[in-house]
């Protein structure tokens, strides 16, 4: 198995970006969910209810800012594109440490479950898609341990699939039959919910193994994000 893609989403919601290689802490990925959507009472908002956040694309500029379709996130087009999109008053900020991901720091799908469903793999919008899986054997990972190059990933659990699923990611076209079958043919999940035991740098191309956790030493603590 080896890592076949891998994706950043700086700012949550909005589609994102593939990487050849990028930095992996105990808080994910470096760069990923660092901003988000906020209405003016402070809520966060997602495209599970504002699903036109998906048309835009949030990437990292050289210099680690974040860009929304090209442009500063904080700029006044952007601005006025994202309360279009979610909402009067809605505004990207700063997402909170302890606010950035809904489960765990990391989703991880593989290539042999979403072959299954036959479905564009930005439907699942994971983090690290994994390459050279058979069929559904993503769902006898629950408890185990990842080594990804050099670094380590507990998958903790299966991920329970939602309506944002249902949303074609070039057209946003709604299709409810999307999530319908992943209910009946997949009991409502796919990918997996995975922390992250020993950082390092992600590379794709990198090998993927499963381990026993038990025999494997993290070592020191996952590594500190870059500066800046």
């Amino acid at each position: 198995m080896w890592i076949e893609e891998l994706w950043r989403y700086p700012v949550k919601s909005m589609a994102g970006e593939a990487l050849p290689e990028v930095a992996l802490d105990a808080d994910g990925l470096f760069g990923d969910r660092i901003r988000q959507v906020r209405d003016p009472s402070g809520r966060i908002l997602t495209a599970r209810t504002r699903p036109a956040l998906l048309g835009h694309r949030a990437v990292l500029d050289p210099s680690r800012g974040v860009l929304v379709d090209g442009r500063p996130w904080d700029a006044d087009p952007v601005a006025a594109e994202v309360a279009s999109a979610a909402g009067p008053g809605a505004r990207i900020v700063a997402a909170p440490a302890d606010e950035r991901f809904d489960i765990l720091p990391l989703l991880v799908a593989t290539d042999g479950a979403i072959a299954a469903l036959r479905l564009d793999r930005r439907r699942f919008r994971p983090n690290i898609l994994v390459g050279g899986v058979e069929g559904l054997a993503e769902r006898a990972w629950e408890g185990r341990t990842l080594r990804m190059g050099e670094c380590l990933v507990a998958a903790r659990d299966l991920r329970g699939r939602c309506v944002m699923t249902t949303f074609d990611p070039d057209s946003l076209a709604q299709d409810l039959g999307v999530l319908r079958r992943i209910v009946r043919e997949l009991d409502g999940v796919l990918g997996l919910n995975c922390s992250v035991l020993r950082g390092g740098t992600l590379r794709r191309g990198d090998v993927v193994e499963l381990v026993d956790a038990a025999s494997v030493d993290p070592g020191e603590p996952a590594a500190p994000r870059p500066s800046g």
